[in-house]
């Protein structure tokens, strides 16, 4: 199967959910596509964290590296080449030495900053809830797979 057919097949799963109503219903495939592009990218937690990362000045590679618990070298280098693909942030290298290179928010970036950091706040502000959900979900599963585990094992 082309890579065409495999969009195409993707795309068409749009023509069923069309007549359901939702926020996608008004955006023709190819907005809706780009949409979730998009999404993908400025959704990615990595993405996030960096954005609110240079919300205030460009910053330099080796202390975003730092700012970001947990981020990979390979990570960080692959987010920022998405988000400078995108317009979302700019490179400048310095020729010093040793060789200095900052990252800073486009316009583009700016303007998508306002949005990033309510999404991380609302993270924030309902972390202890998201747990509690999180474990009660994760406790009834397991009580639900023991018991039929249970169920199985007497029925062998």
């Amino acid at each position: 199967m082309s890579a065409e057919d495999l969009r195409r097949r993707r795309t068409d799963v749009r023509a069923n959910v069309r007549a359901v109503p939702g926020p996608c219903a008004h955006w023709n495939n190819e907005d809706a596509d780009f949409i979730r592009e998009v999404l993908d990218l400025v959704g990615d937690k990595w993405s996030v964290l960096i954005i609110g990362t240079l919300a205030d000045r460009p910053v330099r590679y080796s202390d975003l590296a730092a700012a970001i618990p947990g981020i990979s070298q390979r990570m960080l280098t692959l987010t920022l080449k998405n988000l400078q693909r995108t317009g979302l942030v700019t490179r400048t290298s310095y020729p010093e030495v040793p060789p200095r290179v900052e990252y800073a928010l486009t316009e583009l970036g700016t303007s998508l900053l306002s949005t990033v950091l309510a999404l991380a706040a609302w993270s924030a502000d309902h972390h202890a809830e998201i747990r509690r959900h999180q474990t009660a979900y994760d406790n009834a599963t397991r009580r639900r797979t023991s018991a039929r585990n249970v169920a199985e094992a007497v029925t062998d």
